[in-house]
């Protein structure tokens, strides 16, 4: 059997990834209890699945790649538990194809504070997407006026603003091992929600879907997302992170019959055709710089 090549092989095991991720947004709404109750068990069984699998795979020798990510590791799972409650926040309050849309602006934001904060130089077309796509989500909260939604939309910009901190802060910390920090912001997130949570409350049919997303989707999915970027470029990866806005509104829209607003889908089409757009760009300049360096 032909062996495929390390880039097919990182953007498949990046869209396999991605795609397992995709039904977060549904189980959360399948999930029939209050947002810190289903905090604190997200939390903690994401926990597990992750501390698990390094326990599994390198034993006692995991102490060692916690201790080597430092203050930057502790930084970057305060950021990832923020996401994690401001994305259950948006997904509970608003429309999942509000949430998931606005959320995949993330990249943008990533960009725009490695050039603030790294000094990392930002190319002119990111601002013009940045820009546009800003255009995009206000045609989304236009929608939301009248509504019980804004809260959640705004939820849903707060969840793209820390995982884009989370992003910069891993990308500034790159040649070191950071997915335990996951670990980490998973325990976070249990012991904020704790207090106001009731987990013995929960009925047997909510534990199980908690459990495939804490133990199983979670862990899985951010493993092969996080592996994908050793064999693709950083466009590719964001370009393939679409995906789960596109496959969670449709299962929503499957299980759920939630039918997304005209704004969300007018606003929807700017905010992912300027991200297809941009990234493709970024990725065919890079080559260019490649092929002539």
């Amino acid at each position: 059997m032909a062996k495929i090549s390390p880039h097919l092989y990182g953007i498949l095991i990046t869209a396999a990834g991605v795609i397992i991720l995709s039904p977060d947004g549904l189980l959360v709404r399948l999930i029939a209890t209050d947002s810190a109750t289903l905090l604190f068990w997200r939390g903690l069984l994401f926990s597990i699945g992750i501390f698990g699998f390094y326990m599994l795979r390198h034993g006692f020798g995991a102490l060692d790649t916690v201790r080597a990510m430092g203050r930057r590791g502790f930084l970057a799972a305060v950021l990832f538990c923020l996401s994690t409650i401001f994305f259950v926040l948006a997904i509970t309050h608003t429309s999942v194809a509000n949430a998931l849309v606005i959320i995949s602006t993330a990249p943008l934001f990533a960009a725009l504070f490695s050039w603030l904060i790294l000094k990392e130089s930002i190319l002119l077309s990111t601002w013009i997407a940045i820009a546009v796509c800003t255009g995009g989500i206000s045609l989304i909260f236009m929608g939301s006026i009248g509504g019980g939604s804004r809260y959640g939309d705004i939820s849903a910009i707060a969840c793209a603003f820390m995982i884009a901190g989370q992003i910069t802060t891993v990308r500034h910390a790159r040649s070191i091992d950071m997915v335990p920090s996951l670990g980490f912001a998973g325990l976070l997130t249990a012991l904020l929600a704790l207090p106001f949570a009731s987990p013995l409350a929960i009925t047997g049919s909510d534990f199980t879907y908690l459990v495939l997303l804490g133990l199983i989707v979670l862990p899985l999915a951010f493993g092969l997302i996080t592996i994908g970027p050793r064999y693709i470029s950083a466009p590719e990866v964001s370009l393939l992170m679409l995906l789960e806005s596109i496959f969670g509104s449709f299962w929503v829209w499957l299980v759920l019959n939630e039918i997304p607003r005209p704004e969300t889908l007018g606003g929807g089409a700017v905010v992912i055709t300027t991200l297809f757009i941009h990234t493709g760009y970024a990725y065919r300049r890079r080559q260019r710089g490649i092929a002539t360096g």
